[in-house]
């Protein structure tokens, strides 16, 4: 059974300057699961990273571990370790004096540090590696120490904040795997900050999309993406087309000059949306198979698919991605499903969207 570890509530902080890094958020985290803090530079996730760490103050609100407030509680005495974005390791002690570094300042005994230290290392595999110097170590394994570092000391929460950003694009999908390999065996709370949409959707079992001190969706990676609630949140994540609609009633948008069958309701007849379909969601045909037809402006090959740049007859761009490639100039249809049509009200914040879905269904249900 899953249980809340720790809750931000009305947290704001500002500086001294005037600027308000974060607004009012809440947030709660289980015990037991991988969050990310996903955002822009300035956005806040770090913000909140450092007073959950109680690194920072916040200038109103109330941050609750295990059910108990430790707003004001100093950073050591949490149960809470963090990994920092250049990891912190002591360049003049080796690994096994970086990772024992803790517990040595808690006075733990030799017979007790020995042990613990050997299974920190098994745990990141770096079985052998604790006479090593850190300066004869890559990237990916001063990591790793720092990461045995903070889970020797047996945190119920661990923070990383920007952990992989140092690493080049192929240690640092190594080491997504490793990251989520390492927090279901240990079983922890993980919250991760980054500003890489992918790396947040592959690890995560809850994201929290930030922008401009706000959280403006939290959910699964598959929510998220399939269900963006605003304009930033579906541009943010992955790649979108976004256009300008009308909702026409229940199940029924138009866009493009056309009138289109979708899944989404409850949203008033006539109302100004914005709809979202995803590239990928775009099937290639021959244009009279089509429910919209583009002609082909730009393509590039990315390896493994197409990206493929479009517009149609009303001027609008179109973004496909296919394991096909096209002429340019090349008249061709778009096909897609219902379901690959999200419809967003405009500006509709989580809170108008979740009320909006559970209102819709209930009167679904009641007819």
């Amino acid at each position: 059974m899953d249980m809340d570890i720790i809750k931000l509530k009305h947290i704001t902080k500002q500086y001294d300057d005037g600027f308000v890094a974060l607004k009012d958020i809440n947030l709660t985290i289980e015990s037991g699961k991988f969050y990310s803090l996903l955002g822009p530079s300035g956005s806040g996730k770090s913000t909140i990273l450092r007073i959950i760490a109680g690194f920072s103050q916040p200038t109103e609100g109330k941050v609750y571990f295990d059910g108990k407030d430790i707003t004001d509680l100093d950073a050591a005495k949490r149960h809470i370790n963090t990994v920092f974005q250049n990891y912190a390791l002591f360049p003049h002690l080796n690994v096994f004096e970086n990772v024992a570094f803790g517990l040595k300042i808690k006075k733990k005994p030799m017979n007790e540090i020995k042990p613990a230290v050997k299974d920190a290392l098994h745990m990141v595999r770096l079985d052998g590696y604790a006479n090593r110097e850190i300066s004869e170590l890559s990237g990916g394994q001063q990591q790793r120490v720092a990461i045995a570092r903070a889970i020797v000391n047996e945190p119920k929460v661990l923070l990383l904040d920007e952990s992989l950003s140092a690493l080049d694009k192929r240690l640092r999908k190594d080491m997504q795997f490793e990251l989520r390999a390492i927090q279901k065996k240990l079983g922890i709370t993980f919250i991760f900050v980054t500003h890489d949409q992918e790396e947040a959707l592959s690890m995560s079992d809850e994201i929290f999309v930030l922008n401009d001190g706000k959280i403006q969706q939290s959910g699964s990676p598959v929510a998220i993406y399939d269900e963006p609630v605003n304009d930033f949140v579906a541009r943010f994540i992955g790649d979108s087309n976004i256009l300008p609609g009308r909702m026409i009633k229940d199940y029924e948008v138009e866009f493009a000059n056309n009138k289109f069958k979708c899944a989404d309701g409850g949203i008033k007849p006539n109302e100004k949306v914005e709809v979202v379909i995803r590239p990928e969601d775009l099937d290639i045909v021959d244009p009279e198979k089509g429910k919209l037809v583009v002609t082909a402006q730009t393509q590039l090959f990315l390896g493994d698919h197409f990206e493929i740049k479009a517009i149609d007859a009303n001027e609008n761009e179109w973004l496909i991605h296919s394991t096909n490639g096209v002429k340019l100039g090349q008249r061709i249809g778009l096909f897609f499903d219902p379901e690959d049509i999200h419809v967003m009200r405009l500006n509709e914040s989580q809170e108008d969207f979740d009320a909006r879905i559970e209102k819709y269904e209930g009167d679904e249900n009641e007819d």
